[in-house]
């Protein structure tokens, strides 16, 4: 089983869109499958549920709340999963509220409960997808140590490709003060323009200095807003479609 976090500081680089359509990949061949959404924006809750995640209780906020209260043994880990539209794609959903537990999480130092709880949850899924807020946090940091594979979407900006140093020194920080077996996977050029010069360059540049770029290019399409838009995962909307087939691509380079 691979618990699998998609990680990167910088905002609006397709963090959901990537955790989702992997996650829905592998669940249409079969594999049991399950997203952990810990942004308070919402969005992959709200691309594989739609408007109705909003109702849907209880959410990654009662986890949290639970936990600083001690309450998640009576209740279960498995009370904060939801099933989707979606045959094998469950999820655990965000709440917009959610950062407001942040500081009481940190100052009791709670970083390993999602830990925990996703390896409690490991015999029931063959994969896990953590979603993460577009900031080096609590939330983050504790889907660090929870996982053991770390993707990073990267969309060909040169301020991007400065962050990308100072969020690989964060990864290799928690690996080496919270969890020894999380590794790199690679990082996912996303919103890729072939065509376009200053990409190009970047890429090779990435790859000049020996970091781990994945051989697979997301392109930059329409047809990801149209699935935003009417809150369904590529796979499904639109099997044939160049971007899919370059998602299935993907999830067969990680595989």
């Amino acid at each position: 089983m691979v618990k699998r976090v998609v990680f990167n500081q910088k905002g609006g680089v397709g963090k959901s869109s990537i955790a989702v359509n992997l996650a829905a990949i592998s669940a249409a061949r079969g594999k049991k499958t399950l997203v952990v959404d810990l942004d308070p924006q919402c969005n992959s809750s709200h691309y594989m549920l739609g408007e109705e995640y909003l109702d849907i209780k209880p959410d990654m906020r009662d986890f949290f709340e639970s936990v600083l209260s001690f309450q998640l043994k009576p209740l279960g880990p498995e009370s904060y999963i939801h099933s989707t539209p979606y045959e094998n794609l469950f999820v655990m959903p965000s709440n917009p509220d959610l950062g407001d537990l942040q500081s009481k999480l940190e100052a009791k130092h709670k970083i390993y409960k999602l830990r925990d709880t996703l390896e409690a949850l490991s015999k029931e899924y063959d994969a896990i997808y953590i979603d993460t807020p577009p900031a080096f946090n609590f939330y983050t940091l504790s889907a660090l140590v929870a996982a053991d594979r770390c993707l990073i979407p990267f969309d060909c900006d040169e301020f991007a490709r400065q962050a990308l140093y100072s969020l690989l020194a964060n990864v290799h920080e928690t690996r080496e003060d919270h969890n020894d077996a999380l590794v790199v996977e690679g990082i996912v050029v996303n919103q890729f323009q072939p065509r376009a010069s200053l990409p190009q360059r970047i890429v090779e540049e990435l790859l000049a200095d020996d970091l781990p770029v994945l051989n697979t290019r997301i392109s930059a399409s329409v047809k990801m807003r149209e699935s935003h838009d009417v809150t369904c995962p590529l796979i499904h909307l639109a099997p044939k479609h160049k971007l899919t087939e370059q998602f299935v691509e993907l999830f067969q380079e990680l595989s």
